[in-house]
């Protein structure tokens, strides 16, 4: 068997671009679906993703370890987000070509299944980014949390922290923590809660400030509570909270993983696996994290064949503790992507088809060509104009 093409597919979600990859063989009627979507870094991607292209082209698609090292390798330059996205579409779409060759769905051949069902949640407006980014009152973030439990998930993530800097101010650090209490009021103690901090806070003091205001609410973790890569800060951090941290939604590299696990700075790893190498390199990341005592829950606000890829992780990986989806991103999200998601009491049941199981409608994808994504980050300056993190 041999790879004869590979091609993305870009489909614009109104907020991010969807980038499919398909990778074609020489078996008529076999080829394999991946998703490589980097916000912003579109047109960077797909173009990668032509680069890597003659790297396997004539290569055995079921050779996936072989075929990975070879476009890391080869590539020669460190291939950074946007070289370990393209190769991660790809990795994923040979994987689905693996699983309808054997007829198997590709969590058994990634190891077979360790639980029957798959704890996920979601986000405010059930995906709609700008309800993701932009609900930062109390009534606001009420009214749509209390919308995503009656729409049967158990658990979401709010992100309320302000743009900060290296120092929160006692009226930010207050209002904190009246939302994350209004939050808990609103939704109960049955509800998990995470809190995403997208990076704002520029030092540890500035972080332990906003964690300890939301201590109260109990969430079930606090997220990127400083920039990736500052793991001494961090370290810092979990030395005086009590409050589970997660941390790798912006790390490629499992050798960025390994510093983390080695210092134990984090509780929940998230690598994605759209962005850090693929299914398998998760996997391995996985197992570092079950050594170093730390689970995992994969970074996922991506689109449908990054979903089912996600779920597919899930069914198979031991330390695994819930997944992030974006299933209600757009009104037509299912109509470009036919798959095995659903969700069951705010679960993801187990799919069953070869491969993935999923099958894309390239005439609906055409529907919605490749937009520029609004850029939210220009608002991230703080009252005098200081550039600050997103």
């Amino acid at each position: 068997m041999k790879i004869t093409g590979i091609t993305t597919l870009i489909v614009n979600a109104e907020m991010r671009n969807w980038i499919f990859v398909r990778v074609e063989t020489d078996q008529q009627g076999l080829y394999g679906w991946g998703e490589a979507t980097l916000e912003w870094k579109t047109r960077a991607v797909a173009g990668a993703v032509e680069d890597l292209k003659p790297l396997v082209m004539g290569c055995d698609p079921r050779d996936i370890e072989l075929l990975v090292r070879t476009m890391r390798k080869h590539s020669f330059w460190r291939l950074g987000a946007i070289g370990m996205s393209a190769i991660s579409g790809i990795e994923i779409a040979l994987w689905d070509i693996l699983g309808k060759w054997l007829g198997q769905p590709v969590w058994r051949l990634l190891g077979g299944k360790v639980r029957d069902r798959v704890m996920v949640y979601t986000h405010l407006g059930l995906g709609d980014m700008r309800a993701v980014y932009e609900s930062m009152d109390v009534d606001t973030l009420v009214e749509r949390a209390t919308r995503v439990v009656a729409s049967g998930y158990r658990a979401l993530k709010a992100v309320f922290i302000p743009y900060t800097h290296y120092h929160a101010t006692l009226p930010a650090v207050n209002h904190a923590g009246r939302m994350m209490e209004a939050l808990r009021a609103a939704v109960g103690a049955e509800i998990e809660i995470m809190v995403d901090f997208h990076g704002r806070p520029a030092s540890a003091g500035a972080a332990l400030a906003y964690i300890d205001a939301l201590a109260p609410g109990r969430p079930m973790f606090v997220e990127e509570v400083l920039p990736p890569g500052e793991t001494r800060a961090l370290e810092q951090v979990a030395a005086r909270t009590h409050v589970p941290l997660a941390a790798g939604e912006r790390l490629v590299e499992r050798v960025e993983f390994e510093d983390l696990f080695r210092r134990r700075t984090i509780d929940i790893a998230q690598p994605d696996i759209c962005h850090c190498g693929g299914l398998l390199e998760t996997k391995k990341i996985a197992a570092m994290a079950e050594t170093a005592g730390i689970g995992v829950a994969p970074h996922n606000p991506l689109g449908p064949i990054a979903g089912v890829a996600a779920l597919h992780f899930a069914v198979c990986t031991p330390n695994h503790v819930i997944q992030e989806e974006m299933v209600g991103a757009v009104p037509w999200y299912d109509e470009v992507v036919r798959g095995p998601i659903r969700m069951v009491d705010g679960h993801w049941l187990v799919p069953e088809l070869p491969g993935l199981g999923i099958e894309v409608d390239e005439r609906a994808c055409a529907a919605h060509p490749f937009a520029p994504e609004i850029i939210h980050a220009t608002n991230a300056r703080l009252a005098d104009g200081t550039v600050v993190d997103w």
